[in-house]
């Protein structure tokens, strides 16, 4: 019975009014920049320095953050995935959408419900005959029935509701893989974060030290009268600075273990275990960039932006049927009796059969206005959609731009860092030589402690870019078998 009857229905929903949906054409465009990317980003020296290259003929992992070699990070995502509620939300929302569709679907099918009534009466002799053949003014009446109502859908009015329901469950399938997507980026940018300020944390605390020590030989000299008291004042003064730099460190890095926390699904009470550092993530050195025409088949935004739209076109045909002539088709047979032994005999059961047509005619202009605000809706969707291809664009742009210009950052904090380790080296044998006064040590070594954190952040800069890339470019969800 099914088959026959969804049958009937694809043939009606092929006659149903309103615009038939096409896909938004993919943008024409060549590239993301108005000239040609490098094939390969800078190289620098030292740790996180390879040149990374933009490859347009690899695809992307569906678990791309493997790309980066640690097996903490693979098993904190594992986790959230798990343990997100926002995973679990957006799985509901997707089932919700499913079965509401299903649930439209069943308006193909002749409705078909039974009933059962039992009375016990009394008839009015004085106005009245008695209704019972028997004469009796007391009876009983029992009638089953059953009813059957069927309203075929000519004009597709409920086909273009389920393709509109349809497309809302779409919808939320993207939805699904853009919650999936924005989990498993969240989490690989804390981690990245959580590894840049423990390396930050190490190097301010390593820059306290040697302030410490170099304080207690400047006091030890001030008391031989080797130096002047301006000059451990400075040195206290350079020390305090580097102290006052760590604290908000620390309360980045509590906030940052409370953010992985919440990423997995835990309280902040409830210690993540795993720990990262810039050492123990690997930079993917061969980048996939899809063309534009691509990322738009590609980005789990841009495809529900399409689904949304979908379901407005649909929307416009809903309204459209509305105003046009509806048939209804409806039957009962059943059976009246006395006594529940007779209700089967003959002359007691009946039945009927009916048709109906409506046209609406008059409605205060109310059906014409919900076809325009369907109409307008439609044209709200289709601006929203191409505002979602434009973000889309440029959210690959700005990460390649990143990429290129963080790896140049990179090459000079390393030179800056060497070179300012070699004037510090230089400028403390001076000062032991009596050469120069105390003044250019306290600046060559600030000097060298910016150049320090400024190397951490810019190899961390490197790490989080290609993260960005990864998200950007949609996730590689469709490379997932789950």
């Amino acid at each position: 019975m099914r088959v026959p009857i969804l049958a009937v229905s694809m043939l009606l929903a092929g006659c149903a009014v309103g615009p038939d949906f096409k896909r938004p054409a993919p943008p024409d465009a060549a590239g993301y920049a108005p000239e040609p990317l490098p094939a390969a980003t800078a190289s620098a020296e030292g740790a996180g320095g390879a040149p990374q290259r933009f490859v347009s003929d690899v695809d992307l992992s569906g678990q791309w953050w493997t790309l980066f070699h640690s097996a903490p990070l693979n098993a904190l995502i594992e986790q959230a995935l798990k343990a997100n509620p926002s995973i679990a939300a957006a799985q509901a929302a997707l089932r919700q959408a499913r079965e509401t569709v299903l649930a439209q679907q069943g308006v193909f099918y002749p409705q078909v419900s039974a009933g059962l009534s039992a009375s016990r009466n009394l008839t009015p002799t004085g106005a009245l005959s008695p209704a019972s053949a028997s004469g009796n003014p007391y009876y009983s009446l029992i009638t089953p029935q059953l009813s059957v109502s069927y309203v075929p859908d000519i004009f597709g009015a409920n086909a273009r509701t389920v393709e509109s329901l349809a497309a809302q469950e779409e919808n939320e399938r993207f939805q699904l893989e853009a919650t999936y997507l924005t989990l498993t980026a969240n989490v690989v940018a804390a981690a990245v974060q959580e590894a840049s300020l423990r390396a930050q944390i190490a190097t301010t605390t390593e820059t306290i030290r040697i302030e410490t020590d170099l304080l207690g030989i400047l006091r030890r000299q001030l008391a031989l009268g080797q130096v002047a008291g301006a000059d451990v004042a400075a040195q206290e003064t350079a020390l305090a600075q580097a102290e006052q730099i760590l604290p908000p460190l620390q309360k980045q890095l509590a906030q940052q273990r409370d953010l992985l926390a919440a990423l997995s699904g835990h309280l902040p009470s409830e210690a993540v275990a795993a720990q990262f550092e810039l050492a123990s993530l690997d930079l993917p050195l061969d980048l996939p960039v899809s063309l534009p025409a691509k990322l738009v088949e590609q980005r789990p935004d841009v495809r529900a932006a399409e689904a949304t739209l979908h379901a407005a076109s649909a929307q416009i045909g809903v309204a459209l049927a509305a105003r046009l002539p509806q048939i209804a088709l409806t039957g009962s047979a059943g059976s009246s009796a006395n006594q529940f032994t007779n209700l089967f005999t003959p002359g007691n059961n009946f039945w009927t059969i009916s048709a109906g047509l409506m046209q609406p005619i008059f409605q205060g202009g109310t059906l014409l206005h919900k076809q325009r605000a369907a109409e307008a809706g439609f044209d709200q969707a289709a601006a929203a959609y191409r505002g979602t291809v434009l973000t889309a664009m440029q959210n690959v742009a700005d990460t390649l731009h990143a990429l290129v210009s963080d790896a140049d950052a990179l090459r000079a904090a390393v030179a800056a860092e060497r070179a300012a380790a070699r004037s510090l080296e230089i400028t403390r044998q001076q000062l032991q030589l009596g050469q120069i006064a105390y003044l250019s040590l306290l600046n060559a070594e600030q000097s060298y402690q910016q150049a320090r954190l400024s190397l951490v952040q810019t190899q961390a800069n490197r790490l989080a870019d290609t993260a960005a890339l990864f998200q950007a470019l949609g996730g590689g969800w469709w490379n997932r078998h789950d």
